[in-house]
């Protein structure tokens, strides 16, 4: 497992904002992975707390200020790279519930991200079928929207 990786391990912070029964999602397109949905949010800054990392990505992909709440889910991921030869990025994902303000359309931010397209409203009963990247997010989504917080490990 140790082959292939990129050493450092990078902490992100991902917003879970539901309203209406429906969960705010990127959607995400390019050639070596076609089109995937993942959360807002990115990469700690060093010095940075999570809460603030996720203020700061949130503004830059989604285009708002969120409010931070609760910390729902911790797990570690191994992210594929595009990359020859192919790597993976450790990445430890803090998941937390946030809200956007009640006006709130959805829409880019100033600063998405490279393969970023569109942001939108998904139904809560299309979770289970929709392209969410990690795919192990269905999974963790789908509990964590009704449960406490937990830490399930390593999500592939």
């Amino acid at each position: 497992m140790k082959e292939n990786l990129t050493l450092a391990i990078r902490n992100c912070a991902r917003a879970v904002i539901v309203r209406d029964g429906a969960i705010l999602l990127l959607c995400k397109q390019s050639p070596s992975y076609g089109t995937r949905y993942a959360l807002p949010g990115g990469a700690q800054e060093e010095y940075e707390t999570l809460q603030a990392a996720l203020v700061r990505e949130c503004h830059e992909e989604i285009g708002t200020t969120v409010t931070v709440c609760d910390l729902i889910h911790v797990a570690d991921f191994f992210k594929p790279r595009s990359t020859d030869p192919e790597t993976k990025r450790h990445t430890v994902e803090f998941l937390f519930t946030c809200v956007v303000p009640d006006d709130y359309a959805p829409t880019n931010g100033p600063a998405p991200d490279k393969n970023q397209k569109d942001v939108f409203w998904l139904p809560l009963d299309e979770l289970e079928t929709a392209p969410l990247s990690p795919e192990g997010l269905r999974r963790v989504l789908s509990a964590s929207v009704r449960q406490h917080p937990f830490y399930l490990g390593r999500i592939t």
